[in-house]
């Protein structure tokens, strides 16, 4: 069976319905296996995977030498296997990358991204639909027949085998939307959902990574943490992530370019990591210099009617 998938037809960059099921086929999965697995994936990313508990999920970024994100995931385990939760663009780029060092250990890492669907449950009922068709979910992780929920403050991910999200979908009567609304509350929660066209290009501080408990400085050695520990502790990070909302008359995509005002006139501003469109209603995230100010005036390039303004970020990035 085919699940039907609609486009949201609401304003969802202001609201979104008390129940939204998202089909986030944007995503996809690294499943690492193998009695060297999560040790191996330790070492090579910024998180600690060898403190992850049976129902708890982390945010984390596998990146290059030099400390540049190849990739920002989820992470979370089911029984013996470790999973990775990313953009497919990025996933596609990454995935060589960590089996390339992978062959040294006697572990396995996977593309399982056509074998789950991936659902994104928002909304003031969404908790009573998880436990209705899944089973109590009160965890940050939780185990479920054919795969596993994540709870994300009050909304939630299904990561489940496709029969199993087939029939759920079709036993509920639900209209399943498309990854773009949820999205939307994706960069409201200001995460750093790198993909393909700005992998390598950012330290993971420049996306904010430290403020959602993606990286630990106290886990030892991997992949990068020379360059990510010395921008912690010596300083020099001069980028950060910002959430951005307004309207533009242009179809815009990562790869569109920010100009900022500045006192001789707009200058490119920065980079757009994750965005999304309602009509001229833009909302996205950015890597901008940290030092903007919360009135500057931004605008989409090539747009001169286009206006921006900066959101508030719902963390702080002021280090403990």
């Amino acid at each position: 069976m085919t699940i039907s998938v609609n486009q949201p037809d609401w304003d969802f960059i202001a609201t979104y319905p008390a129940l939204m099921l998202s089909s986030l086929t944007h995503m996809g999965l690294i499943e690492i296996t193998g009695e060297q697995g999560r040790s191996f994936i330790h070492g090579q990313v910024t998180t600690d995977i060898t403190s992850l508990g049976e129902n708890e999920w982390k945010w984390g970024a596998h990146c290059d030498p030099k400390g540049k994100m190849l990739a920002s995931f989820r992470t979370f385990a089911i029984a013996d296997s470790l999973f990775m939760l990313l953009p497919k663009s990025a996933l596609l780029l990454d995935l060589p990358h960590l089996q390339k060092y992978a062959v040294f250990s006697k572990a396995e890492l996977a593309n399982v991204s056509d074998d789950y669907h991936i659902i994104g449950i928002a909304g003031a009922e969404a908790q009573a639909f998880v436990t209705q068709y899944f089973g109590e979910a009160s965890q940050a992780l939780n185990l479920v027949d054919q795969g596993a929920i994540i709870r994300d403050g009050e909304r939630f991910i299904a990561i489940v085998k496709r029969a199993t999200a087939e029939a759920i979908i079709s036993q509920s009567g639900q209209t399943l939307f498309d990854a773009t609304a949820w999205q939307a509350l994706e960069i409201k929660a200001g995460y750093p959902n790198i993909d393909a066209a700005h992998s390598g290009q950012y330290v993971a501080q420049m996306c904010n990574l430290q403020a959602i408990n993606g990286i630990s400085f106290t886990k030892g050695c991997y992949m990068g943490q020379e360059t990510i520990a010395r921008m912690k502790y010596r300083g020099g990070n001069k980028r950060a992530l910002y959430i951005l909302s307004g309207t533009s008359s242009l179809n815009i995509t990562t790869d569109t370019q920010l100009e900022i005002a500045l006192e001789d006139g707009f200058r490119r501003g920065g980079n757009i990591i994750e965005c999304v469109q309602y009509g001229d209603k833009v909302l996205l995230t950015a890597v901008l210099p940290n030092d903007t100010e919360n009135n500057a005036q931004l605008r989409i390039a090539n747009d001169e009617s286009s206006q921006l303004s900066i959101i508030e970020l719902p963390y702080s990035l002021v280090d403990a």
